[in-house]
């Protein structure tokens, strides 16, 4: 599908010092390219072209920035058909989710942020009873948002046009420059966004992409002196070795990690909505989404017949192929992960859980394929409870009344997303303010596209999406003069 790529640096695409690595389809296991590995010097030469290039773009009016981002957005929809195929061919998402969820997204995201938002805000005078002169007097103040500086951005596998889209766009309205490490099993979305955001009119060394499946490559990205800021999206334990390193520079942060979100289900919910909100964590990215309901909480009085429509949503699902237009379940992104996956399944059976739905290899001539699985009777102690398993699993656990469904909800190392589902809506808004997660869905797994994103606990640090991201990518500066 793509020839061997090079690597975006400083508004040239250049040959990796480090060769090249397999990208493989997961549903045909077969090559859809070959990916640059960079060296060391290339990253650190990424991140300085992006420090050399941050002071013209920086002054840049924000209008002219927007309409680069506009542009970008237009090539991205305009292509949206070459595009969806090649991520659907490294990621196995569906053909519909790679169309609609994955590079519609990013176009939308690019058009998102190529609004101006205020970047000023005047604050009210103060009368100062004496000042640091001795003298009382009146003082004025303006906020003003300025650009972080360089930002490292390095994203996930499950949505390799989304994510970094999320990161790119908003962090270059604001006048950052960006370092862009995409995740090795699929990068090479990433290289055509560079390539549409190249044909946007994008300055030189403004966007750099320099990939590869080598730990130091990462490590380069996050520790070189020329980056002020790392935006990283993954698990919570490479999460927490890149906050070490911040740390030692005093860089700054935003971490979207892991998830393992409570769905907390009362008697009284409407079960066809709570089961096909559950139920997108067997077919969403085949269940590799940080914010899937992966941990159903059922009270009792409902719980046999959410098991019982669980299981039959899950068995009514097909897995195959990702480009059949009925196929509604993919395979997950490479056999070590689905080999992972698996074993939690197995673990959860030897932790005394039921499965219900799945728990065998689905019967194909290739693909890395999890059946959905649905895991009954557990506890909140199970690893299989507490642990990200991120693939088409649920472990559903029960619960006598609404204190206990707090409890064990907010009873987890995570806080992203929780789901309440209740007919009596006064009850699942007292109870989603209970909750230690950074969003919460009342009766629904929707999104708002401009509510604040982002986690508590081992979930996260920072928010985004909306003028959020405008708030994360900026630095706050106070000017004060007198009146």
């Amino acid at each position: 599908m793509t020839a061997r790529q090079s690597l975006f640096v400083g508004g040239s695409w250049v040959e990796p010092d480090g060769g090249h690595h397999e990208v493989i389809d997961p549903a045909a296991e077969q090559t859809v390219g070959w990916a640059p590995e960079a060296s060391r010097d290339q990253v650190l030469a990424a991140s300085a072209a992006a420090r050399e290039a941050f002071g013209p773009w920086s002054r840049t009016a924000p209008e002219e920035r927007a309409a680069v981002l506009g542009r970008a957005a237009g090539i991205i929809a305009g292509r949206l058909t070459e595009y969806a195929e090649l991520a659907r061919a490294e990621t196995g998402a569906t053909l519909g989710t790679a169309r609609g969820m994955q590079v519609g997204v990013a176009a939308a995201r690019f058009r998102r942020y190529a609004r101006v938002e205020p970047a000023e805000w005047a604050i009210p005078p103060q009368i100062n009873e004496a000042g640091p002169m001795g003298k009382a007097g009146v003082m004025g103040a303006l906020a003003v948002r300025q650009p972080v500086g360089v930002v490292t951005c390095i994203t996930s596998y499950n949505n390799p046009w989304a994510n970094p889209a999320g990161k790119i766009a908003p962090a270059l309205a604001m006048g950052n420059t960006v370092v862009v490490k995409p995740a090795p099993q699929d990068p090479l979305s990433v290289y055509r966004m560079a390539e549409a955001l190249e044909a946007a009119g994008v300055p030189p060394g403004v966007v750099n992409v320099v990939g590869g499946s080598r730990t130091e490559v990462g490590e380069a990205a996050v520790a070189a002196p020329d980056v002020d800021m790392v935006s990283f999206t993954g698990s919570t334990a490479v999460g927490q070795r890149i906050a070490e390193v911040c740390g030692r520079g005093m860089k700054r942060q935003l971490m979207e990690l892991g998830g393992k979100g409570a769905a907390v289900v009362f008697d009284d919910a409407d079960l066809r909505s709570a089961v096909a909100g559950i139920g997108t964590t067997f077919s969403f990215y085949s269940g590799q989404i940080c914010t899937a309901p992966t941990r159903v909480l059922a009270q009792r009085g409902v719980y046999g017949r959410l098991v019982e429509q669980l299981a039959g949503y899950a068995a009514r699902l097909k897995v195959g192929d990702p480009g059949e237009p009925d196929t509604v379940v993919g395979p997950v992104i490479s056999a070590a992960h689905r080999d992972r996956v698996e074993s939690y399944v197995e673990l959860g059976r030897k932790e005394g859980a039921v499965v219900m739905a799945g728990g065998e290899r689905p019967d194909l001539p290739s693909g890395f394929y999890v059946a959905p699985t649905l895991l009954a009777d557990c506890t909140n102690d199970m690893r299989v409870v507490r642990e990200e398993i991120f693939g088409p699993v649920v472990a559903v656990v029960p619960f006598d009344d609404e204190e206990e469904g707090i409890a064990l909800a907010n009873d987890t190392d995570y806080g992203l997303i929780d789901y309440v589902w209740s007919g009596d809506v006064a009850r699942a808004f007292r109870v989603a303010r209970r909750l230690r997660a950074g969003g919460v869905g009342v009766n629904t797994v929707g999104r708002n596209m401009e509510a604040p994103f982002g986690g508590f606990k081992r979930s996260g640090v920072g928010r985004d999406v909306g003028s959020y991201a405008l708030h994360a990518y900026s630095e706050v500066q106070a000017i004060v003069w007198p009146g």
